[in-house]
């Protein structure tokens, strides 16, 4: 006999899927926790909580250095971490379940249902299947592209194995590598088979499965849903927009761009644009970048990937719908249109709680960073929407933060990863039709 997570009849799917997530932080903890998962055979509790909390969030934060500090079981266990956070713990659990030959009841497809962001239960086991079988081919084919520059110099094991290392931390937006002496892919800042290889893998992850095989399957954007429109919409202005606007501001830096070619220039400038939706890897030294720059990536942090990716963030979906509601309001037009179709006014409610919960948990993240570190404003916002966005992205002080300031990114990482997607669903289920419709009146804004 085995236990089912699913028995409890009474826990709603939210809570599975917050208890999933936590039990499986718990579980890469103790594991990371192990004499030989470390170099020196010991680690703080709370740094391997803090290192599998930010692996199971796809996030990349890093208290330690992952590439000098784990031994190579160490690292195999945090990859193994980001695979299932950015398959997520209800898909995971379902392949193990029907490779056990296991029946899934009606309560699980709801689970799964809620896990994966879908609006019907139609298909959903194949849609599992569909997500497993994806994500291993894109992973596979990136592995092997890397493999081309990381054989060559590590060797064939370490090079193979490096290559899947970085292939799964890309795709799943992870932002973990194992370069060593926390410096990011910045060796790597002239390597464009490095950065556009990883950073194709990382903007496909962040589109969201749906999305990915809508596109291979219909081919036409004129037959494409609302949803994969907008998504693909919204993901080229902001890779556009800000790639244009990052190669302006730092062109002349000398910390960042303004060592490096043009060609070099415009590939770190796309790279550096495309890597705060949610993926973490950095080609340009983060603390060398201008005051402004930073302060433009936090709003692309907090913007995010897509629903039903392996990406964090407020999403595409939830920023595009609100916008098109601005300019609907600005034009003078009753209701929101995008490709001539009306957004309902239920999902832009659902819109606008999800942005200002999240808001409110970075600001009080932030106001409770500042207490306990007693850093800047600009470092300690940023290290928060970094959390909060699962992006992994740092100014460099995450090391330095003291345990308090750990504990207080964990729960903000943990936040982002299943808070806008459990507030979706509950927010759906919860709205019920009053029995008694109240008197309007109208009130004063703006």
């Amino acid at each position: 006999m085995y236990l089912n997570p699913f028995k409890a009849r009474k826990v709603s799917p939210p809570k599975i899927l917050v208890g999933g997530f936590a039990t499986l932080i718990l579980l890469g903890a103790i594991l990371l926790s192990l004499p030989f998962s470390t170099h020196d055979g010991r680690i703080p509790f709370l740094d391997a909580l803090f290192t599998a909390t930010s692996a199971v969030c796809v996030t990349g934060l890093v208290v330690v250095d992952t590439g000098t500090y784990f031994t190579r079981f160490g690292q195999t266990v945090i990859m193994f971490l980001i695979q299932i956070g950015g398959l997520g713990f209800m898909t995971a659990a379902t392949l193990v379940f029907i490779l056990l030959g296991k029946k899934i009841t009606l309560r699980e497809r709801l689970v799964i249902q809620e896990a994966m962001n879908q609006i019907s239960q139609q298909d959903l086991i194949r849609l599992v299947f569909r997500v497993v079988l994806l994500t291993f081919a894109i992973e596979a084919i990136g592995a092997l592209l890397l493999s081309t520059r990381f054989i060559p110099q590590y060797g064939l094991w370490t090079g193979l194995f490096y290559a899947a290392f970085h292939a799964v931390s890309a795709f799943c937006n992870a932002g973990f590598d194992l370069i060593g002496g926390f410096t990011g892919l910045t060796p790597y800042a002239h390597d464009p088979v490095i950065l556009l290889t990883i950073a194709s893998l990382f903007i496909l992850g962040g589109l969201g499965f749906t999305v990915i095989m809508e596109v291979h399957q219909k081919r036409r954007f004129v037959r494409y849903s609302l949803h994969t429109k907008m998504v693909l919409l919204v993901t080229v202005i902001l890779l556009v927009l800000p790639t244009v606007i990052i190669f302006a501001l730092e062109y002349s830096n000398p910390a960042t761009l303004g060592q490096l070619s043009l060609g070099n220039k415009i590939i770190n400038a796309f790279f550096t644009a495309a890597t705060p939706r949610t993926a973490g890897f950095n080609s340009l030294p983060m603390d060398g970048l201008l005051p402004h720059t930073l302060f433009f990536i936090i709003s692309l942090m907090f913007i995010g990937a897509s629903p039903a990716s392996t990406g964090g963030g407020i999403k595409t979906t939830t920023f595009g719908a609100l916008v098109v509601a601005v300019i609907s309001t600005i034009r003078g037009r009753e209701h929101p249109l995008l490709y001539s179709k009306q957004i309902p006014v239920e999902i832009l409610r659902r819109a606008l709680s999800i942005v200002m919960v999240s808001f409110l948990l970075v600001f009080f993240a932030t106001f409770a960073l500042l207490i306990t570190e007693g850093g800047s404003l600009l470092d300690m916002l940023f290290e928060v929407v970094s959390a909060f966005g699962t992006v992994g992205l740092s100014t460099g002080i995450t090391p330095e933060l003291s345990p308090a300031g750990r504990m207080i990114l964990i729960i903000v990482m943990f936040a982002g990863r299943v808070g806008p997607l459990t507030l979706v669903f509950s927010l759906a289920k919860r709205m019920q039709k009053a029995p008694v419709k109240y008197p309007e009146e109208r009130i004063m804004i703006g």
